[in-house]
């Protein structure tokens, strides 16, 4: 594959915690750092590319991320907790905390529905609690209320704020360095697709490829 491994330096923003919704989102938007998830790694079968992009921050206890999507088919089936969140309109984020496996898929569709597993791999996980899952704060601009596919012009956003501690992970100061990537992808929709913000190098779309996941710095 050609294309380059991106890295990822995650920037510290303490007061994120402390922040309405609002203003979490501006500061991002200022302090954060934006990434494009751009790569089609499957052009020839699934040749749909949406625009899709993210900005990330932390604030030493939570990993802020907003999603940015714009989409001309919209999807959000799926309501209930561990639901099959990736047929519907879907973005999604990948992270080996330690560096290697386990690694943790936090799947989120446009109405901020979460699938969430600690996993070895695609076949061998244990999908995360009701209580660990409300933990997640999620915050859609599609509202959450489900609804079958829209075809049209649509500009839509999730803000999520992903606890580390569910995690295993303790923030003390000093940089943390996990692997990991982002995504989107809406199986289900009229327009099917799979993007990722670092490249995967299989034949057909597959997300759970640890080996394929890139350096990621909280600062």
């Amino acid at each position: 594959m050609s294309e380059n491994k991106p890295t990822l330096s995650v920037p510290y923003i303490p007061e994120l915690d402390n922040l309405e919704v609002e203003d979490i989102i501006k500061q991002l938007d200022d302090n954060g750092r934006r990434e494009t998830v751009g790569c089609l790694n499957w052009k020839e079968q699934f040749p749909y590319h949406p625009l899709t992009s993210f900005t990330i921050a932390h604030s030493g206890t939570h990993i802020y991320i907003d999603f940015f999507v714009r989409c001309n088919y919209l999807r959000a089936v799926n309501y209930e907790n561990n639901s099959s969140v990736h047929q519907d309109s879907c973005v999604e984020f990948f992270v080996a905390p330690t560096g290697q496996v386990p690694y943790y898929n936090f799947e989120f569709n446009c109405i901020g529905t979460i699938h969430a597993a600690c996993r070895m791999d695609r076949h061998n996980g244990t999908p995360l609690t009701d209580e660990q899952l409300n933990r997640v704060r999620r915050y859609p601009s599609c509202g959450t209320r489900p609804f079958e596919e829209l075809e049209g012009m649509f500009t839509w956003n999730i803000l999520v704020a992903i606890p580390l501690d569910i995690m295993g992970v303790k923030y003390e100061g000093k940089p943390i360095h996990m692997r990991g990537n982002f995504y989107k992808c809406a199986d289900a929709t009229a327009s099917p697709h799979f993007l990722s913000w670092a490249p995967i190098d299989t034949p057909e779309p597959d997300f759970h490829r640890p080996e394929f996941f890139t350096d990621i710095t909280l600062e």
